[in-house]
């Protein structure tokens, strides 16, 4: 019986890998979201200056822009933002906060989502009831509404002196707490599903506990679509992210990810100096396209259905 369910695993992963590799779009995105994330995550390594050393930094060299234009100075390769910051650095910077933020805020997302869905779909009755209608009210309303009034309140129990520190674990908080609903969803009509099966009869007649049961069994086989949920969320939390930076509501002035830098770029952007803005704009861009394709060949690749 074992031999028979690593086959056939072994097939599945096959099918998938076949998948990808007949799979331009796919093969592109994960290459563009795994050299994008692997730059930023390292972006000390890669980048030519350090944006929060003090001894790298000189107004003298503010709003300079890309190399290529004139004026441009080759060592700025996308110019310098207001305060002299040299552009490509600052983005691979902010580029790697933002995944950050976004990876943390899925996590958490994701989580609390399977947890309550696991409960939710095993035990049934008016725990599922209740775990439900909170998912659906919370659904009824715009998420990045959600995730302002949750950081809005967030900030209300910190020491004003201290919210820059703890800005950044307030915003993964408000967007983690607002991603749960769609993952338990998920994972409660997964669940609903796996708990008629045999093996968790069985599991029932030889007297495992509940909890044992849905950590041990259903868990680990709900997880399919989670991480599929997980790929296209990581996208969705890092707009959530750059928005309320853009907005002033995320991370501090002081600490740059795309969001601020768009932000920060914006306040130029009528003077003329539309790199501060479009090149931090631009990564986002790439950077959210790229992970929503491959979670969109995920989708494809996982359904029994489409293989």
């Amino acid at each position: 019986m074992r031999a028979l369910t690593r086959f056939r695993t072994a097939m599945i992963d096959s099918d998938i890998a076949y998948s990808f590799w007949r799979s331009p779009g796919a093969i592109i995105a994960a290459a563009v979201t795994v050299g994008v994330i692997f730059v930023s995550l390292f972006a000390p390594v890669f980048a030519p200056f350090d944006p929060f050393d003090p001894a790298q930094v000189s107004l003298w060299d503010g709003k300079l822009p890309p190399a290529w234009a004139e004026g441009g100075q080759p060592q700025y390769l996308l110019g310098t933002d207001n305060q002299g910051r040299d552009m490509f650095s600052t983005i691979l910077y902010g580029g790697r906060l933002s995944i950050i933020i976004g990876a943390a805020a899925v996590l958490l997302g994701m989580t609390l989502g399977v947890v309550l869905g696991v409960i939710s779909g095993y035990v049934g009755g008016w725990v599922d009831t209740v775990i439900m209608r909170i998912a659906d009210v919370q659904l009824t309303l715009p998420g990045i509404l959600v995730a302002i009034l949750i950081n809005g309140i967030g900030r209300q129990f910190i020491p004003p002196d201290r919210i820059d520190e703890f800005s950044i674990y307030v915003v993964i908080i408000a967007i983690g707490l607002t991603d749960w609903p769609q993952f338990a969803r998920v994972t409660r009509g997964a669940a609903l599903v796996e708990r008629q099966k045999e093996y968790v009869q069985a599991a029932r007649v030889i007297g495992l506990p509940g909890w044992l049961i849905m950590v041990r069994h259903i868990a680990p086989n709900v997880l399919r679509p989670v991480l599929v949920l997980a790929t296209i969320g990581l996208a969705l939390a890092i707009i959530a992210e750059a928005t309320l930076s853009f907005l002033g509501l995320g991370v501090p002035p002081t600490t740059p990810s795309l969001g601020t830098l768009i932000r920060v770029g914006n306040e130029f952007l009528y003077s003329g100096l539309w790199w501060i803005t479009f090149f931090p704009a631009i990564a986002l861009v790439i950077l959210v396209f790229a992970v929503n394709l491959l979670g969109d060949w995920m989708r494809d690749a996982l359904n029994p259905k489409l293989r």
